[in-house]
This record gives structure tokens, sequence and C-alpha cells, in this order.
């Protein structure tokens, strides 16, 4: 058995382990936003992982389950109000008032764990009503789309341009907002990276009802200026650590 050390960008980093599950990791530790330690049996290819992750820590390990050491450290979380996130192997029943949903930490952005998904998740709470019209833009693992079914009757919608993240989320279709229809939806919610926000604002824009609200995030606090420069006024800037959500 031996570890890899991964730094990453904090946007990345739920992007790289997704990928570090693909090529076989036997058990993955987030050890802050930027780094992660990725466990492999010994017959992995460690050149071929070296190649692939320059600048990565090799160390050997001992032998132990570290699915299930990864696993473990992964507890179910109360969110907001009313939901109740699981990881997929528990089987935790929600507590009274609370939505549960089940989450495959690992396989896309959006697990619940990152500051910005929970900022996602407590806006929902407050500005999902019955009727709206919901567009989830990255979907990645589909649990805001989820949570706006939960929370009240309506079309939810959900997009994701990584054809994975679709198939995980098992929900929308592979594209961007720039096939929506105009003025067709009362609440988007884009839980992605800055440069993507910005280049896409105008078409977030294009698609909103009179009236309608946008939920975005994926940036950090230094990042907020440049972001709300590309979208129409900001009625509130939302934190969580060094994450940040503007409502407009």
């Amino acid at each position: 058995m031996f570890s890899l050390e991964i730094e990453c960008d904090a946007d990345d980093r739920d992007l790289l382990i997704a990928e570090l599950w693909e090529q076989g990791s036997a058990g993955i530790v987030e050890l802050d936003a930027e780094r992660v330690r990725a466990f492999f049996e010994e017959q992995a290819d460690r050149d071929a992982l070296l190649r692939m992750y320059p600048g990565a820590g090799l160390r050997a390990e001992e032998e132990r389950d570290w699915v299930q050491s990864a696993r473990d450290l992964l507890q179910p979380m109360e969110v907001g109000e009313r939901f109740f996130l699981v990881p997929e192997w528990r089987d935790d029943p929600a507590p009274p008032g609370r939505f549960r949903i089940a989450v495959n930490p690992g396989m896309a952005f959006g697990t619940g764990v990152h500051e910005t998904t929970r900022l996602c998740l407590e806006a929902l709470e407050e500005f999902r009503k019955p009727g709206m019209t919901v567009l989830d833009v990255g979907t990645g693992s589909g649990i805001l789309a989820r949570a706006a079914r939960l929370l009240a009757a309506g079309p939810v919608f959900a997009c994701d341009i990584d054809p994975l993240a679709v198939e995980i989320a098992r929900d929308g279709f592979v594209g961007s907002v720039n096939a929506v229809a105009a003025g067709s939806v009362d609440l988007l919610v884009a839980n992605i990276n800055p440069p993507a926000i910005i280049r896409l604002a105008p078409e977030f824009v294009r698609v909103l009802r009179p009236g309608g609200t946008i939920l975005a995030s994926g940036f950090e606090i230094d990042e907020v200026a440049q972001v709300q420069a590309a979208l129409p006024p900001a009625r509130d800037v939302r934190r969580k650590g060094n994450w940040a959500l503007l409502v407009t």
C-alpha cells in the first residue's frame, strides 16, 4: 500500500477526487482545501500515477482498510434548517423536519461538505417557492437540483457540460444554460468557478424571468467583486469560511 499527497486548486479539488477514484484509489482523505491524500494498492502503477500528478508526494503505508478509514471520516451532516446529508453507505434516518439526501463523496462536485454547497442549500431554503421553475447550472452530483425538488413543487432542470456528472447525478442534460429558453426560469443556482460564472452571466440574465433570482457561488471572498461586476446588482453577499454566495 502507498499513498500520494497531491496539491490542487480548491476549485478543482472535487474533480481531482473523482479522477483519483477512476484511477483505482483505495481511499481518499481531504487534508485541507488544497491537498488530498490518495491511497493505492501495491499493484497500482506508481510511475504512471507520478507522471499524471507531477510533484505528488509518495509515501509507503501500513496495511489497513483505507476505504473504511476514509469513509469513517465522513459523517452525516445537518445543513440549514431542512437538510440532512448522509454518505450513501450509511442508513442514518433524518431527524424530524429534515429532508434526507444520500451523497456519494468524491464522485462529483456537490457532496454538501464544501462551504459553497452549503451556502447554496441554505439559500435554496429561503428562495425556492412552490411553482417556481428552477435551473441548476453545473449540477455536479445533482444535490442542489434534488434539494430544490424536495423543498417545493415546481419544475426543476439541471445541466452540466461533464457527461460523467450528469450520469452520476442521474438528472439533467449534458450542456449549459445557453440551451435553455429565454425568460423561462424563476430561480437559477450556479455553484461553479468564477470564470464560468463571468462567461455565462449574460445567459443567466437571458433565461431569467422578470423578478427572478440568481444564486451564484463557487468563489472565494476575494473574488466577489469580479463576479459581482458581471451579474445584476447583488441583493446580498453571504459568506461561509473563505467562500461566498451572491444573491442577485
